[in-house]
């Protein structure tokens, strides 16, 4: 099987171009595949396959490393555009892809940069799903006698924003892998850690489902900014710092769409007997 190696923030991808070659992996290889001492190693793995309607480009799959389909990766989207342009798989800039769920729409820019339309953030705890209740205008769960107040959203992926005060000192394992397999989230969350800094920057720590912490998650960025901007805490345009670097993030709130832009990098193409 052919590859390419990616990243985005150092948060890293397998790319296989499933257009020229068919392969099918199931959830085991995939495993065995993402193990970075025995095996290639990833966050995540995508596959490109071709589209079955004209207006769209491409399809775009996700698997976490654990094996199990997802159907939104911010920081993979990007990396999807860079690879399908330096391939020449497009001659376009702006590109259309599919997912199982929705439609995303990328720009490809100068300087490795790309600029991607995530759709809209969804608020309503059945998009996640989410299973408590909101009281007192919080949403919350009791984890080693304090009670951890968070706010939830949807795109594409569920999300699970928590306030901190520093990013580097809150125990974002313990209390990511609680809150990531608690009952009331049937289907897991990406838990994400969010420390404000102005109205235009936060920095950002997200436990990703499937995964645990990865160095960067441009869908996480995209929801914590949209939970900060719900909130009135974050002006239309932030800066989001996390570990592998930084995303710019856009949103005018309401039902309107949210872009992310930020870095893509191809690292090298392979090639491994399955």
């Amino acid at each position: 099987m052919k590859f390419s190696k990616m990243h985005a923030l150092s948060n890293d991808f397998v790319v296989i171009n499933n257009i020229k070659q068919n392969h099918y992996l199931d959830k085991n290889i995939i495993k065995k595949l993402s193990n970075r001492y025995t095996s290639i190693g990833f966050d995540q793995l995508l596959l490109i396959e071709l589209s079955n309607n004209k207006n769209i480009d491409f399809h775009y799959r996700i698997f976490n490393s654990d094996g199990n389909e997802v159907n939104q990766c911010g920081n993979g989207a990007r990396c999807f555009a860079k690879y399908v342009n330096i391939k020449k798989l497009t001659l376009k800039k702006n590109i259309c892809i599919s997912t199982n769920t929705n439609i995303i729409y990328l720009k490809i820019l100068e300087n490795n940069k790309v600029c991607v339309n995530m759709g809209i953030p969804l608020f309503d705890p059945k998009s996640l799903p989410f299973l408590g209740k909101l009281k007192n205008n919080n949403y919350s769960l009791f984890f080693n006698k304090k009670i951890i107040k968070f706010d939830i959203v949807s795109l594409g992926n569920p999300h699970c924003i928590i306030q901190v005060n520093n990013i580097f000192t809150t125990p974002v394992k313990l209390i990511g892998s609680f809150i990531q397999n608690h009952k009331l989230f049937p289907n897991k969350v990406n838990v994400g850690f969010m420390e404000y800094i102005n109205s235009n920057n936060i920095k950002l720590r997200v436990f990703e489902r499937g995964v645990g912490e990865t160095n960067a998650c441009g869908t996480g960025a995209c929801a914590a900014v949209a939970v900060g901007i719900n909130k009135k805490l974050l002006s239309n345009k932030v800066k989001v710092n996390l570990i592998g670097g930084s995303l710019n993030i856009k949103w005018k709130g309401d039902n309107s769409n949210i872009f992310m832009k930020g870095d893509a990098h191809y690292i090298y193409d392979g090639e491994i007997d399955l």
